[in-house]
C-alpha cells in the first residue's frame, strides 16, 4: 500500500487510506483527536486534551479514582486542590492533570514546567523547542518548514528567493543559504544587498 501524503501519526493499510494511532485523526492522521469532545465523554468531571491523548481530573472536594470517575471525599474537600486529588497510603495528596505541570510551592495550585529550558524536552537537530502549558511541541527551525518528503515528514529549508519572502533591494539578488538568505547588490551597485546604490 502506498499512501502518497504519508501518515504522520498512523499506518498506511491501501491506496492512500491510513489507520490513524490512537489519539489522532485525519485523512493522513497529522492531528490530535480532541478525546474531550466525544460523546460520551471520557471524564466524569474535567477533561484536559493533550498531544495525542487527554487527562481527567475532578472538581474540589472529589478524588480521582482509577477508572477515571470521580469520588465524593471529604478529605480532598479540605486540602482545596485546584485539579483534584488522589489518597496515597493514606495520606491526601494534590494531582495535576499533566506530566508537563508540577505541583506549587503551596502544593495545592499546578504551575507549568517549561521543558524547553529545563532541557526535559528532546527536538532533533533542524526543530526548536515551544514551550505550552503543561506541555510541549517540537517545530521547524526559523527558515525550515514542514514538508513530506520521501515517506516521511522532515523541516526543508524555505528558498526565499522563490517564496519571494526576501527584503533585497530591486538592484541586488538573492542567494539561498540553508535556513536563510542573502543579498548580493548587481554589478554596477554596491552596499548591503538591501540598500543598493
Amino acid at each position: 500500500a502506498i499512501c502518497g501524503h504519508g501518515c504522520k501519526y498512523g499506518e498506511c493499510i491501501g491506496p492512500n487510506k491510513c489507520k490513524c494511532f490512537p489519539g489522532f485523526t485525519g485523512k493522513i492522521c497529522n492531528q490530535d483527536l480532541n478525546e474531550c469532545g466525544l460523546k460520551p465523554r471520557p471524564c466524569e468531571h474535567r477533561c484536559m486534551n493533550t498531544h495525542g491523548s487527554y487527562k481527567c481530573y475532578c472538581l474540589n472536594g472529589y478524588m480521582l479514582m482509577p477508572d477515571g470517575t470521580c469520588a465524593s471525599s471529604r478529605t480532598c474537600a479540605m486540602v482545596n486542590c485546584q485539579y483534584g486529588c488522589e489518597e496515597v497510603k493514606g495520606e491526601v495528596q494534590c494531582l495535576c492533570p499533566s506530566g508537563g505541570l508540577q505541583l506549587g510551592p503551596n502544593r495545592r495550585t499546578c504551575i507549568d514546567i517549561d521543558e524547553c529550558s529545563t532541557g526535559k524536552a528532546v527536538c532533533s537537530y533542524n526543530r526548536r523547542c515551544i514551550n505550552t502549558f503543561g506541555s510541549f511541541y517540537c517545530k521547524c527551525q526559523l527558515g525550515y518548514e514542514l514538508k513530506y518528503v520521501s515517506s516521511h515528514y522532515d523541516c526543508v529549508d524555505v528558498n526565499e528567493c522563490v517564496t519571494n519572502t526576501h527584503r533585497c533591494n530591486l538592484h541586488a539578488e538573492c542567494l539561498n543559504t540553508k535556513g536563510s538568505f542573502k543579498c548580493k547588490c548587481k554589478q554596477g551597485y554596491r552596499g548591503s544587498g538591501f540598500d543598493c546604490a
